[in-house]
């Protein structure tokens, strides 16, 4: 490998470090990458992590696996591209992806890496589970299959498999029944999106996923989908169409708060209760929606108690880029989800709301590795809407 077979050549070597990068939009004096935030190395913070990519592009210095872990440290979170005052700075987390793909072209992947897209590819999720557990989160619930109903609703791998994530699918499902709109699901049928392959850099996996996809959805004449996580929004709104797939897409979040007259609920009241809101990357930063989860917990009664740093200058949980499954970013007190905790607990409120599964796992893994159990609840917003009395 060359810098001149690298794609993002021309651009590279204009980072000069300056720093910008590491800091949150209020420039508070506190870091917002969360690679860096974790290990406080130059080498892991964005800036430092272009320098060595490009000399290992230049031959200055050769592959190592603990080079391809600082790599893939990266979250894709976008904070480095919100801050960046340079030219370039849409491209940031891009030229970190090239990079990545030209490991994966060579074979040069951390292990985690390497069995997260083998997963991918031989079991259409990365926890290796087997396609009929896919339906699990659908036991009990009237959800129709899909056969032309107005909307697809597509709940992703980690809602269809991880344990916790499921109640947070179900939550969105029963919302959705209750307002009546047209919708089913794709239970066993259901695949990967892909996004989580585009940021490890896998682009002959990424096609694949996503023409296997487009396919299937355009036999089936689905036109609109609605999401549960903010990465499968992501991947249908933004990259599908590289591939010829055009859809309407949602974010669940988006769709519920233009039917908040029809989810009156019947639980108990807030009574003046204090929430705060976690901000995930790719609604946010990635997607620019801020609005509609904040719409939707204002209308439980809450009290929204915003932590300092919050929309564009949210800290990343630390999921992103995979991490959610290989895990670069964890074990320690300055994991960004340990640090994201302590500063929703800082804030007096009780519940740390949610809109994405990745960050559901994260931060409610963190609140009991932080020992905040008894008080700070981690809970999606459509298992709020569903508990509160509007």
């Amino acid at each position: 490998m060359s810098l001149a077979e690298y794609k993002y050549q021309d651009i590279i070597h204009r980072c000069f470090r300056c720093g910008y990068c590491k800091f949150p939009t209020d420039w508070d004096d506190v870091t917002n990458c969360p690679a860096y935030a974790r290990y406080r190395l130059e080498s892991y913070s964005t800036g430092g992590r272009l320098w060595l990519i490009r000399a290992w592009l230049t031959g200055e210095i050769q592959w190592s696996q603990h080079l391809a872990e600082i790599v893939y440290s990266c979250a894709a979170c976008k904070n480095c591209v919100e801050k960046c005052p340079l030219s370039f700075h849409n491209d940031i987390v891009n030229m970190i992806i090239a990079a990545k793909n030209e490991m994966v072209e060579l074979g040069l992947l951390p292990a985690p890496v390497k069995k997260f897209l083998q997963n991918i590819q031989l079991h259409g999720n990365p926890y290796g589970l087997p396609a009929k557990r896919r339906k699990a989160w659908m036991d009990g619930l009237n959800i129709e299959s899909y056969h032309g109903q107005e909307y697809l609703y597509y709940v992703g791998c980690e809602g269809a498999y991880d344990t916790r994530a499921q109640l947070a699918a179900r939550a969105v499902a029963t919302l959705l029944l209750k307002t009546g709109i047209s919708f089913g699901a794709l239970g066993n049928d259901e695949a990967c999106d892909g996004n989580e392959v585009e940021m490890l850099g896998e682009d002959g996996l990424v096609e694949l996923v996503a023409e296997k996809n487009i396919k299937n959805f355009q036999k089936l004449g689905i036109k609109k989908i609605i999401t549960l996580s903010p990465h499968a929004y992501n991947a249908f709104k933004n990259i599908y169409p590289r591939f010829g797939g055009e859809f309407k897409v949602f974010h669940y979040t988006q769709v519920l708060q233009d039917l908040l007259d029809r989810i009156k609920q019947d639980g108990q009241s807030a009574q003046g209760a204090k929430v705060t809101y976690h901000d995930p990357c790719f609604l946010g930063r990635w997607n620019s929606e801020y609005e509609a989860p904040r719409t939707l917990l204002k209308a439980t009664g809450f009290q929204l108690i915003e932590m300092p740093r919050n929309k564009r200058g949210a800290l990343c949980c630390g999921g992103g880029g995979g991490n959610f499954v290989t895990d670069f970013l964890g074990g320690s007190e300055e994991s960004p989800a340990r640090i994201r905790v302590r500063e929703a607990h800082a804030t007096g409120a009780t519940i740390l709301a949610v809109a994405c599964p990745n960050c559901l796992t994260m931060l409610e893994d963190a609140v009991k590795v932080e020992g905040l159990e008894e008080e700070l609840m981690v809970k999606d917003i459509a298992e709020i809407l569903i508990e509160s009395k509007q």
